[in-house]
């Protein structure tokens, strides 16, 4: 019989503590797994949605709530500006692109914000269907809002008021809808993108209002040097009810502060881990004390102490490599898992058919876990003395 063969029928002969092994190499690895998952498509959406963004402008309040709100609509806004900030920095010698962004409503809780087409073409969103808005409450919906709400190019819409569901609807103003975007995997898929004017419209502020009542939630600003990172934000903190935000910033604070829950997390999966070791450790050694006449017998046959050293330490590989896989398919299962069952996460991208290259790195832990609590065993059994074990005859 080869090692393998040897090897897996005393794993069969030990199968309960097997099992248990297995069990707990593959729960420390599944945990693992699905932070890798999670963080990946965490830093790979943030990353996404926020770049060629250098800058956010808004009302007082928190600088994270602000982000939040306008670039990744994920919070409520801090309040409103003067549409005059937008011209004004608009001819700022250090900024380069302005867009402003007007929230207040919402359509089956998708957001409709009031902005420019720029907004779209900035993250490349292009229609399927239909095209660009091009007058006051045309709307173009985004891939999974045409999906969830079955609209179609030509069909009509009241928006409501909020941004919760179930808001009050503006049954004084309908929306066209003019196009259909292309999925993006970004934060547009979400959205319901119109004139600033329809937002102001809905609202009954018309566009030749006095500018004392024309205002914008937020403006994202892209630097024209390096040097405005530095001189911008005093600028716009010093301005009476307006505050800046730095996309980088602040959710390198963000993802700091979710950082500390995923190290408790990815600590107790290492603790996991060392347990399964500490088990397949104790297995290997309690099982070494019953097999020391079988390893005797294989010596006298031809067996040579490299071959014991061998045989149990592919146990222990053989341990670990069964919990890492086990392990990766527990993750991604339960990736996919959570997706279906919370939106937030599927919106996300959070999905078990995407793999991460540093999956790799933890199947090597996992297999150097098996291999050092193999060692010891492996070792005893290389210096089994042959002659004193047949004596006993045990």
């Amino acid at each position: 019989m080869s090692l393998l063969g040897l090897s897996l029928a005393y794993l069969r002969d030990r199968l309960l503590g097997t099992c248990l092994n297995l069990l707990l190499l593959a729960l420390g690895v599944g945990m693992i797994v699905l932070l890798l998952l999670f963080g990946a498509k965490l830093e790979e959406r943030l990353t996404r949605d926020s770049a060629g963004i250098d800058l956010v402008i808004g009302a007082k309040g928190s600088p994270l709530q602000l982000i939040l709100s306008s670039i990744y609509h994920l919070d409520i806004p801090t309040g409103n500006i003067p549409i005059a900030e937008l011209d004004r920095w608009r001819r700022h010698e250090l900024v380069e692109a302005v867009l402003p962004l007007a929230l207040g409503d919402s359509l089956g809780g998708f957001r409709i914000v009031g902005t420019e087409t720029v907004y779209a073409e900035h993250y490349d969103a292009l229609p399927t269907k239909g095209a660009l808005w091009q007058a006051p409450f045309e709307a173009v919906l985004g891939s999974d809002v045409a999906a969830k709400t079955g609209l179609d190019v030509g069909d009509r819409f009241f928006g409501n008021h909020g941004l919760a569901p179930g808001g009050p609807a503006h049954s004084d103003n309908a929306y066209q809808v003019v196009g259909l975007l292309a999925p993006t995997a970004g934060v547009l898929d979400r959205l319901v993108l119109t004139g600033v004017e329809s937002v102001w419209a809905s609202h009954g502020i018309e566009p030749t209002s006095a500018e004392r009542q024309q205002t914008v939630t937020a403006l994202l600003l892209r630097h024209r040097s390096p040097i405005a990172a530095v001189q911008l934000p005093p600028l716009v903190n010093q301005t009476a009810g307006l505050q800046a935000a730095s996309p980088a910033l602040e959710m390198a604070r963000l993802v700091s502060m979710i950082g500390i829950g995923t190290d408790a997390v990815s600590g107790f999966s290492l603790l996991l881990m060392a347990t399964a070791g500490l088990s397949v450790f104790i297995g290997l050694a309690s099982a070494l004390q019953q097999r020391r006449y079988d390893l005797a017998v294989m010596r006298v046959m031809g067996a040579s102490p490299r071959m014991l050293l061998a045989q149990l330490l592919l146990e222990g590989l053989l341990l670990a490599l069964g919990g890492a896989l086990l392990g990766l398919l527990l993750g991604h299962a339960t990736a996919s898992l959570l997706a279906a069952s919370f939106p937030g996460l599927e919106t996300l991208g959070l999905s078990g058919r995407s793999f991460v290259f540093e999956e790799i790195y933890v199947i090597g832990l996992a297999l150097l876990v098996g291999l050092i609590a193999a060692l010891i065993p492996a070792i005893q059994a290389y210096r089994t003395d042959i002659a004193l074990i047949l004596a006993s005859g045990r």
